[in-house]
């Protein structure tokens, strides 16, 4: 079984099709997804993940002249490979529900440069796709919301969708809205805010 490496991202050409700022998935689930023209759509990629599952990125995004993202939507669809019987159990504190489907709507801050996350991991290949289309964060300080819809009794499959943002607009870190942080009390605060910019941009239609 192949695990990409962050050099060999792209090796696969994604299953679904984006045209203008709607991207139309004919299943797992069939949904159509339409992002706001203020972002642009700058690709995808698809390949196996931690030899475990297979996992298909798009990318909408927000930038500068200089490739620098202010914010932007990475939306991706995994599934279970038949050679295991693994199912998604992610538990959240948040729900909602966005064009008949329901998502965990969970809000976090992470410095991407003190923690990066493993090399092979769904994050890292995604920010050298990014990069091999002249793109980067904007600073390493991020604001995240990620939905989460499993699909089928089962939770075989999932679809993901991330809004990230550049907080460093915010003033703060994400040391600073942490537990024992001295922004701790106004994290709620921030992250209800988040959660509607990001339903703001974002609109989902099921498709039959």
């Amino acid at each position: 079984m192949l695990v990409l490496s962050a050099a060999a991202f792209g090796q696969d050409a994604p299953l679904r099709k984006v045209k203008g700022h709607v991207l139309k998935s004919p299943d797992t689930p069939a949904v159509e997804i339409e992002i706001s023209k203020d972002f642009k759509y700058v690709g995808g990629q698809r390949f196996i993940l931690y030899t475990v599952a297979n996992a298909e990125q798009h990318f909408f995004v927000d930038a500068d002249k200089d490739g620098r993202i202010k914010r932007m939507y990475w939306i991706q669809f995994e599934g279970f490979l038949p050679t295991n019987t693994n199912s998604y159990t992610y538990k959240g504190t948040k729900t909602v529900t966005i064009g008949g489907l329901d998502f965990i709507a969970d809000a976090y801050a992470r410095n991407i440069k003190l923690n990066p996350g493993r090399p092979d991991s769904d994050g890292a290949l995604g920010r050298a796709f990014l990069a091999s289309k002249g793109y980067r964060l904007g600073s390493d300080e991020t604001l995240s919301l990620r939905f989460l819809h499993f699909i089928g009794e089962k939770k075989r499959d999932e679809l993901m969708i991330i809004y990230l943002e550049d907080m460093s607009g915010l003033g703060l870190s994400s040391a600073d809205v942490a537990k024992g942080g001295k922004a701790e009390a106004k994290w709620n605060e921030i992250a209800e805010a988040h959660l509607a910019r990001a339903q703001k941009n974002l609109t989902i239609r099921t498709r039959k």
